[in-house]
């Protein structure tokens, strides 16, 4: 005999479970029962001590994740897609596993603002088509529309987090360690808009967006900041008491810095994030890098 709905924990499924999902752990394995799907058998153990039920499979082995369909009414998929190509096979796959039961309600996925392409430096909110200029964005926007279509086909209530650069300073490539590097930033004239979130506000709204996102819906994650990289980097260097990076121009940039590395200083774009606080009832803990900074964060 079954216990009454109300009795029973929640199921969550943690799909991709990094940096930012390792920090979601200590938020929800009180009061759900998490499973996360980890690709790596090594880390069985700590996901255990963490209080989760590691499963072993991997998004590109479409046969490992048959098990998965009927585990969780909540999934949190937080696996990037493969390097190369168009699409997102990954998401493709986990999408054929999870429409094989019935379990799954609701469905969190962590994108990308990248999707977005460049806007000149203009105010960006979540009504914004999406253009994305790079094939990591374009591979962005195609795992969306899958999830968003598999939602509305299968009655799941699927939520998109548009994610901008993340940080902490227990991350590797913080801020600070990049300015300790001597990392150029462009010169004013040349210079865009960034945005960033802090990993815990992030692995905060993921939580939230698991019970308050609604259905088909997207959402900007980023803190209250808006300025422009050279900016940012530098008001990080004079709070940690380091030198300020050098100023470099667009063609300097061009010839000195790798095409990924460009394709950040390509894109302007200044994010809105009053549906994540309305909707989501997210309050930061570092609505900028300087609270973060001052935190020892």
């Amino acid at each position: 005999m079954s216990l009454p709905a109300r009795f029973r924990r929640s199921r969550l499924l943690i799909v991709g479970c990094g940096d930012v999902g390792s920090r979601l752990l200590p938020r929800v394995c009180h009061h759900q029962t998490v499973r996360v799907l980890t690709s790596s058998p090594a880390r069985g153990e700590a996901l255990r001590a963490a209080g989760a039920t590691p499963l072993v499979g991997n998004l590109d082995a479409p046969a490992s994740l048959k098990r998965l369909a009927a585990l969780a009414g909540r999934v949190l998929m937080l696996a990037p897609p493969p390097g190369q190509g168009a699409g997102d096979p990954r998401t493709w796959a986990l999408v054929q596993a999870l429409r094989r039961g019935r379990a799954v309600r609701r469905l969190v996925y962590a994108s990308t603002t990248g999707v977005y392409g460049d806007a000149g430096g203009a105010w960006v909110d979540e009504t914004r088509a999406c253009a994305p200029q790079t094939d990591r964005a374009r591979r962005r926007v195609a795992a969306e529309q899958a999830w968003r279509t598999a939602g509305r086909a299968a009655g799941w209530a699927v939520s998109i987090l548009r994610v901008p650069g993340i940080y902490a300073g227990d991350r590797e490539g913080g801020p600070a360690a990049r300015v300790r590097r001597g990392a150029p930033v462009l010169r004013p004239e040349d210079d865009v808009y960034t945005n960033h979130i802090h990993a815990e506000d992030l692995a905060r709204a993921c939580g939230l967006a698991l019970f308050r996102g609604r259905p088909q819906r997207v959402y900007q994650v980023c803190d209250d900041s808006q300025r422009r990289m050279g900016e940012h980097f530098e008001v990080v260097a004079d709070a940690c008491g380091l030198p300020r990076p050098p100023r470099i121009s667009r063609a300097q940039a061009v010839a000195e810095l790798s095409p990924v590395q460009m394709s950040f200083l390509s894109e302007s774009r200044r994010l809105t994030n009053g549906r994540m606080k309305k909707e989501l009832r997210l309050q930061l803990l570092y609505p900028d890098v300087l609270d973060a900074l001052k935190a020892g964060c």
